[in-house]
C-alpha cells in the first residue's frame, strides 16, 4: 500500500512538472527541458512557445509547423537533424517566430541524420511572414503559396498579406544568426522544391546574419517577396541557384559568398543569382528590387580551360522584368558572367538606364568568364537591345565595372579550393582591394567598405562557425 501511494505521489509530481506540446493527432506530454526525458522528436505542429536545448539532438519527423503565434527558441550549439526517409522540415508560419541565435563558437546546425549524408536528406527550413509580395493565391493579390507542397487545408504554407489589408514591411519572424543548414532540399514537383533556406514574405525586423547553406538539393537561399535584410551569407556546393529572388523581394543583402561544385548543377540550369519579378515577368508590384553588395560568387571554372557540368549557365541571370541591383561584387569562373534576359514577359532591359523600376550593376568585377556580359532578346517585345549595347551599358565609365580575363587576375587567396577555400583578397595590389562605392541611394544603410567582394585582406567573418 505504501509503495502504491508513493507511486501515485511521484506520478502526480511528474505530471505537475510537465508541459504540453500539441501536435497533429493529439497532445504529447513531455518533461521540462533540461531533464533526461526531453522529447527530442519534433513532429506535427508546435503551437506554444518552446526552447530546444543544446544538450540534446532534435529530430524532425516530417514537416513540422511552428504556428499559433508560437516562438521556437533554439539555444546556441543545438543540433537538429532530419529523420532519414521522412522528408523532415521546419516551417515557421506567419506571425510565429524562430529565435535561432547562435554564436561563432556555438553555431546552431540543421543537418542530415545519416552517417554518410547526401544532399536532399531532409526538406529544409522555411520562414513565412506577413510582409508585402506581388504573388497571388485564390484571387487574393499580395498573398502567396510557398513552393514545395508545404501548404495544407489550414493555409499554413501561405505568406504575405492580401492587398485589401494593411501591409507590414517591418514584420518580424525572429532571428537566424550563426546557423548552418546542410544537406537539405526536397523536390515536391519540378520547379516547386523546398530549398535549403526559403523566405516567404519575411519582413525587415527579422534578423538574418551569418548563415551557411551547404549541399542543398535545390537553391541555397530563395526569397519570395518580403523586405528582410541579410548579411554574411554563404552558399557552398549547392545544386541549383545560390541566391534566388522572386515575387517582389525588396531586401538588402551584404557580404555573401558562393562556391560551386564544378560537377554538380541542376537540370534547370544553375546560376549564382537568378531573379524574376514573377514567373510570368509581369508588371505586378511590389517589384523584385533587392539590392546586393559585396558578394563573391565563384562558378565551376577555376580556369578558362575547365569545363564543368554543362548545366551551369551564368553568374547572374536577371530576367522576367526583375529589377535587382548588384554592387561592389565579384563574379568569377562562370561560362557567362551576367545575362540581362528579356526573353519572357516585360523585357528586363526596360529597367536599366534609369527605368522604373530601376536595375543597376555597378562597381563589379567579372573575371574568368568566356562570355562576360550577354543579352537574351525578346521575340515578342523586342527593344532593339543586343549583346553589344548591353556590354556597352555594363562598361559605362561612371559605373566602375571591370572585366578581367582570368580568375587569378582578381588576386584572391584560394577561392576554388573545395576543402580549404580562402576567399580573402591577397594584397593591396588586387583590383578588388579598393574602388567600392556607396554613393547610390539604393545603398543607403549598407556598411561602407573600400573593397569589392565579400572579404577584405585577412578577413575572418567566414571562419570558425562554418564548415567546408
Amino acid at each position: 500500500m505504501k509503495k502504491l501511494f508513493l507511486l501515485l505521489i511521484t506520478g502526480g509530481l511528474f505530471m505537475a512538472g510537465c508541459r504540453k506540446i500539441e501536435v497533429d493527432g493529439g497532445t504529447t506530454v513531455v518533461t521540462q527541458p533540461g531533464t533526461t526525458n526531453e522529447n527530442t522528436i519534433l513532429e506535427g505542429r508546435i503551437t506554444a512557445n518552446r526552447t530546444l536545448k543544446a544538450e540534446f539532438v532534435y529530430k524532425l519527423r516530417g514537416l513540422v509547423y511552428v504556428t499559433n503565434g508560437a516562438v521556437l527558441t533554439i539555444e546556441p550549439g543545438t543540433k537538429i537533424v532530419g529523420e532519414t526517409g521522412r522528408n523532415g522540415g521546419l516551417i515557421i508560419t506567419r506571425s510565429s517566430k524562430i529565435i535561432a541565435d547562435g554564436t561563432s563558437a556555438k553555431p546552431i546546425v540543421f543537418t542530415s541524420e545519416a552517417s554518410t549524408p547526401q544532399r536532399g536528406d531532409w526538406a529544409g527550413l522555411v520562414i513565412l511572414g506577413n510582409a508585402p509580395t506581388n504573388a497571388s493565391f485564390n484571387g487574393q493579390q499580395g498573398l502567396g503559396e510557398i513552393e514545395g507542397g508545404i501548404n495544407n487545408s489550414d493555409g499554413l504554407g501561405l505568406y504575405g498579406t492580401p492587398v485589401t489589408q494593411a501591409q507590414n514591411p517591418a514584420d518580424n519572424s525572429g532571428i537566424l544568426r550563426y546557423v548552418r543548414i546542410e544537406y537539405a532540399g526536397y523536390a515536391f514537383l519540378p520547379d516547386k522544391e523546398i530549398n535549403g533556406l526559403t523566405f516567404g514574405g519575411v519582413g525587415s525586423q527579422t534578423v538574418v546574419d551569418y548563415v551557411q547553406v551547404s549541399f542543398a538539393n535545390d537553391d541555397s537561399f530563395e526569397w519570395f517577396g518580403g523586405n528582410v535584410n541579410c548579411r554574411h551569407l554563404i552558399s557552398f556546393r549547392t545544386l541549383d541557384d545560390d541566391f534566388d529572388t522572386d515575387n517582389g523581394f525588396a531586401g538588402k543583402v551584404q557580404f555573401g559568398i558562393a562556391l560551386r561544385d564544378s560537377a554538380v548543377a541542376d537540370i534547370s540550369n544553375s546560376e549564382a543569382f537568378e531573379s524574376d519579378n514573377d514567373a510570368n515577368g509581369s508588371n505586378f508590384t511590389p517589384s523584385t528590387s533587392a539590392v546586393f553588395s559585396n558578394m563573391t560568387v565563384l562558378g565551376p571554372k577555376a580556369t578558362l580551360t575547365n569545363i564543368g557540368n554543362s548545366k551551369f549557365l551564368a553568374g547572374a541571370q536577371i530576367r522576367r522584368n526583375s529589377a535587382i541591383s548588384i554592387y561592389n561584387s565579384i563574379i568569377a569562373g562562370w561560362p557567362r558572367g551576367l545575362i540581362i534576359d528579356a526573353s519572357k514577359g516585360v523585357p528586363t532591359d526596360n529597367n536599366i538606364n534609369g527605368g522604373s523600376p530601376s536595375l543597376f550593376v555597378q562597381g563589379n568585377i567579372i573575371a574568368g568568364c568566356p562570355l562576360p556580359v550577354i543579352y537574351a532578346a525578346s521575340s515578342t517585345a523586342p527593344t532593339g537591345a543586343n549583346n553589344a549595347s548591353i556590354l556597352a551599358w555594363y562598361s559605362t565609365a561612371s559605373y566602375s565595372n571591370d572585366i578581367l580575363a582570368n580568375n587569378s587576375d582578381v588576386k584572391l587567396v584560394a577561392p576554388f579550393n573545395y576543402t580549404a577555400p580562402d576567399f580573402n583578397i591577397t594584397d593591396a595590389g588586387s583590383p578588388a582591394a579598393s574602388g567600392a562605392t556607396f554613393s547610390a541611394s539604393k545603398l543607403t544603410g549598407f556598411t561602407q567598405v573600400a573593397y569589392k567582394g565579400a572579404c577584405a585582406i585577412g578577413d575572418t567573418w567566414w571562419k570558425t562557425w562554418t564548415k567546408f
